[in-house]
This record gives structure tokens, C-alpha cells and sequence, in this order.
């Protein structure tokens, strides 16, 4: 059965279908269109795989026809770990086609992260690479199998398969499948998140699809485009903005991209000749540091986006005269919103906002805590709603309460002010949740974590800044007895099974923690406590 998630109101479907918003399109029905459109055309580069559009349609009908076999079926959801390959896309389309729901997970996701998107999202089915990066994923799903045997009745491998079912072997002869509704939910994708374990942010083809259409429209796509997926393809950013499914809603060609390092991104670029890519601002500026100091011919690409952080004025100036490109900020979210520096802006308003919503039917609202408009120029926290921004995560009626104001609007937790011209620059966060070069960390999550071992009486985990990533992590701790290093906490989080880029960067040992008026931990004060004691020094010290 379809999961049953918050829907948009009447009134407002209504609106988006009426203004043309919502087409009534499919993922796999878009597909098939651009196959028929662009055939013979290269859709897919990812190393020595080469596949057209055609040949695309073709392995997702008969990649479709094997898992259906299986007994995947329509609202079935598939925990779906795969690093940047053509396996990726080709499983992506056959699960739309059936109508069963990925779950994005991220490649350096491990079993506590895992276990509980399988759970939680009561997964049938986990599709994960046999290596990656010299770790062994069938190890991992043996954790999470032997976690819920009962539920996931499927673990299937791209590459040696073990004990388990080869993603090679379900290629099969394409069968009849009826074609899920538009309206229904395409796919899960997972919240930053403040609290805990991320949560699932249901998006549906309507919803979605627009979202690639809007973003096609303004990055100026079209099927002479090559984008390069840098970034882990399961993140929204690669994925949509435009990304991956933008290209291909375009007709242009995506070239996957096994590491994001110079090393492998810059022949890349020069052998396909890649018109657009996306990073986060750290490693932007590997490559204008990289791009300075060796030969090689970048002339192809003339638009390289950065999101998922803030990216500061300085390296923002460099990328033109560096890179020989155009520089686009993106500033948005899974949930939804997302805003985009416009080609054709003013160098001013490229290097110094993170642009203004994509589309016209966008809503947003800056407020302060007790959720009044700031007033214009101020500083507040940002609300939206729209087409393409959900009104409410999976099975989470208490959070969305929360999350949501009566009316509909999202609260993003995302610190703004809005300029005079209508550009949008992020001033921090209001949640409590630090922002690692574009990977969120939920402190709540790690400090449930750090409770658990036994030297630890109390912890508290806050955002420290830093030069290169924005903000690392700073896990303050009360001890119990003889302190913990910060060496055995981060084996015993390794141990837990918690991802690499969620353990601590530094640790802190003290005797009590700073308290807010009404007595709970003041944060706040944490945070200036290690600004004031970083500012002396050159870096981080752990």
C-alpha cells in the first residue's frame, strides 16, 4: 500500500494544477518520453558505462520486471546505498516504474543509520554496492538483516552479491505494470534534521517533477547541457537542482563522477566536456586552489553551483577568475524550497546572497521567535510553502505539528534577511544542528549517542567555526569518574555504528555546563565558550 503522508489542502492542489504546476507527469513516464525524444542521444557516463536515453528506458523496464519478481510492489519502500554509478539511475527508474518508493540513503550512512530508515520506513528491500571506498557493504547488511530479519525480506548487490541476490541477475523480459498516480509519493529523502535520527520527507512526481522543470528553466538547460555529479547522487542538491533528474527532464547528458576530487573531476570535465557541476563550498575551494596551481583545460564548464553551505564573499570573488565560470549559489532544502543566483545577476548579488526563490508561486515569511514579521532588512527565521515543499514529513505527526505552522508553512530553522531586491542571505541557523561543509549533524542524535558509554555523565554538541568547512562539531562532557579521551569516544561511536562525518571534531571536558534562565543547557553560551577559546589559534585542535 501507499504510505499515507500529509498532502497538500484542496484549495491549494487545486491552485498548482490550474497554473500548471502540477502536469499530471511521472518519473517513468518521463523517461519514456525522453527516450522516444532523444533516443540515440548519451544520457548516462559513469566510467566505462556509456548508456542513451534508450537504452536507459530499456534496462529500467527490465531492471523493473525483476524486482517486481521479487514481489516489490507499489508503495513497497527500498532503502536504496548506492555511491555514484549507473546502477544508481538505472534502479532510481525501475522503482518509479513499479511504483515502489526509494529511500535515499547516503553513502557513508552506517548500521545505526540504516537499521533505523529500514525500520522506521518498514523497508521491504536494501540495494547497496559490494565495496565502496574499501568498505564492505554486505557486512553492513548483515547488521541491519540480523537487526530486522522479519521485515526486509531482499538485500541485493551491485557487484559480488555473497549469500545475497546479484542486482546483475534481475535484469528479466519487461512485463506490464500499471503506472502510479502522479499525486502519489515517488520517493523518500532525509531531513538535515535537529532532533535525532533524520526524518523522511516524502516527495510525490507532481511535486517533484515541477521542482525539475522550474530548475531547468532557470539554470537554462537544455539537451546540449552536460552535468557532472560530483556530490554523492542521493543528496537533493545533486539530485534535482537541477541535477541528475534535471538534466535528464532537459534531455542533456550526466556524467557520475566516482570523487569529487580534482584529480578525478578535472579530466572529467575536459574528456565530456562538462557545461555545469555542483559542490559545497570546502571543496570549491579545493578547486580554485587546485585549479591555480596546475594545467588543465576546464573550458568547457560554464556554471559551477555551490550549496549546502554558506559560501564566503572571498572564494565566491575567485571562482570567475579562477575557474574561467560562472558562479551560481543554491540555497535550499529536501523538504523543498529552493533558491537560486540567477545567470545573468549582477557580480554583487552572485558573491554575496544565495539568490531568491525559483518559482512564482513560492511563499515565504521572515519571523521572529514568536513568529511576527521582522521588519524589512532584519534578520529572522525563514517560513515556506509552495508547490514543491512539502507539507509534512512520514509518519511524524508530532514533529509536524511543530515543524509546520497551522497555515501550512515550513519552518526551516534557517537564519535570513531578505535585500531589498529580493535575494535571500543565510545568517545561520535557529535549530539546534551544525552544518559540517554541507553535511548536517543533528547534536541531539550524537549526544544520545556519547550518553551511552559509561564515562559520560552528561554531553552537550555544538557547531564550532572553522576556516575550511563552515562549522565542525564540539561535543562538550561532563564525566563520570576518569574523562574519556576523545580517541576511545570516537571508537565507541565508530562502534555504534554512527556515520564517519558525525563524530566529534573536538572534545571538551568539563565540570558543568552553562544554563539558560529556565534552566535547560544554554547552547549559546557552549558555542561562544570554544569560539573564544579557537580565536587565538591557527586551526582545530582535537
Amino acid at each position: 500500500m501507499m504510505p499515507t503522508c500529509p498532502a497538500w489542502p484542496k484549495a491549494f492542489a487545486d491552485l498548482y494544477r490550474e497554473t500548471g504546476c502540477w502536469r499530471g507527469e511521472t518519473f517513468g513516464a518521463m523517461l519514456r518520453e525522453r527516450a522516444s525524444a532523444h533516443g540515440d542521444r548519451p544520457a548516462v557516463v559513469a566510467g566505462d558505462i556509456r548508456l542513451t536515453y534508450a537504452e536507459l528506458d530499456v534496462r529500467a523496464d527490465r531492471l523493473a520486471a525483476g524486482l517486481h519478481a521479487l514481489g516489490i510492489r507499489t508503495g513497497d519502500r527500498v532503502v536504496l546505498q548506492l555511491p555514484n554509478s549507473a546502477a544508481f539511475v538505472e534502479v532510481c527508474f525501475a522503482l518509479f516504474r513499479l511504483g515502489a518508493l526509494p529511500v535515499f540513503a547516503l553513502p557513508t550512512h552506517r548500521s545505526s543509520e540504516i537499521g533505523y530508515f529500514c525500520e522506521f520506513a518498514e523497508a521491504v528491500a536494501y540495494i547497496v554496492p559490494d565495496v565502496h571506498d574499501g568498505f564492505d557493504y554486505r557486512s553492513l547488511a548483515r547488521q541491519v538483516r540480523d537487526r530486522n530479519p522479519a521485515a526486509l525480506r531482499h538485500i541485493i548487490v551491485a557487484g559480488d552479491p555473497g549469500e545475497f541476490t546479484a542486482l546483475a541477475g534481475l535484469y528479466a523480459d519487461p512485463v506490464d505494470l500499471p503506472e502510479p498516480g502522479s499525486a502519489d509519493v515517488a520517493f523518500m529523502q532525509l531531513s538535515g534534521g535537529s532532533t535525532g535520527l533524520p526524518k523522511l520527507i516524502p516527495r510525490t512526481h507532481d511535486d517533484y517533477i515541477y521542482s525539475l522543470r522550474a530548475s531547468a528553466d532557470v539554470c537554462r538547460l537544455d539537451d546540449s547541457t552536460v552535468y557532472m555529479a560530483a556530490l554523492p547522487a542521493a543528496h537533493n542538491f545533486p539530485l534535482s537542482s537541477p541535477g541528475i533528474l534535471g538534466t535528464l527532464y532537459a534531455g542533456g547528458k550526466i556524467v557520475l563522477a566516482s570523487s569529487p576530487s580534482p584529480d578525478v573531476a578535472f579530466p572529467l570535465i575536459a574528456r565530456e566536456g562538462v557545461t555545469m557541476t555542483a559542490l559545497v563550498p570546502p571543496l570549491a575551494l579545493i578547486w580554485l586552489e587546485a585549479a591555480a596551481g596546475r594545467r588543465c583545460d576546464l573550458s568547457s564548464l560554464r556554471v559551477l553551483q555551490v550549496g549546502g553551505a554558506k559560501f564566503s564573499p572571498e572564494a565566491a570573488r575567485r571562482v570567475r577568475s579562477v575557474l574561467g565560470c560562472t558562479l551560481q549559489q543554491v540555497y535550499g532544502m529536501a523538504e523543498g524550497l529552493v533558491n537560486y543566483t540567477r545567470l545573468d545577476d549582477p557580480e554583487d548579488v552572485i558573491v554575496h546572497t544565495q539568490g531568491r526563490p525559483m518559482s512564482p508561486y513560492d511563499e515565504i515569511r521572515i519571523v521572529d521567535e514568536e513568529d511576527r514579521e521582522v521588519e524589512a532588512g532584519g534578520t529572522g527565521q525563514l517560513l515556506t510553502r509552495g508547490p514543491y515543499t512539502i507539507r509534512g514529513y512520514y509518519n511524524a505527526a508530532e514533529h509536524n505539528a511543530k515543524a509546520f505552522t497551522s497555515d501550512g508553512f515550513y519552518r526551516t530553522g534557517d537564519l535570513v534577511r531578505l535585500t531589498p531586491e529580493g535575494n535571500l542571505v543565510v545568517e545561520g541557523r535557529a535549530k539546534d544542528q551544525i552544518n559540517r561543509g554541507g553535511e548536517k549533524v543533528a547534536a541531539e542524535e550524537v549526544e544520545n549517542h556519547l550518553l551511552a558509554h559509561p564515562a559520560v555523565h552528561d554531553a552537550a554538541v555544538v557547531a564550532m567555526p572553522d576556516d575550511f568547512l563552515g562549522e565542525r562539531t564540539c561535543a562538550f562532557i561532563i564525566p563520570r569518574g576518569a574523562a574519556p579521551s576523545a580517541g576511545e569516544l570516537r571508537a565507541f561511536l565508530r562502534e555504534r555504528g554512527l556515520a564517519g562525518y558525525k563524530l566529534p571534531d573536538r572534545v571538551e571536558i568539563t565540570d558543568a555546563f552553562p544554563q539558560t534562565p529556565v534552566g535547560k543547557v544554554s547552547k549559546k553560551a557552549l558555542r561562544e565558550t570554544i569560539t573564544a577559546k579557537l580565536r587565538p589559534l591557527s586551526g582545530i585542535e582535537a
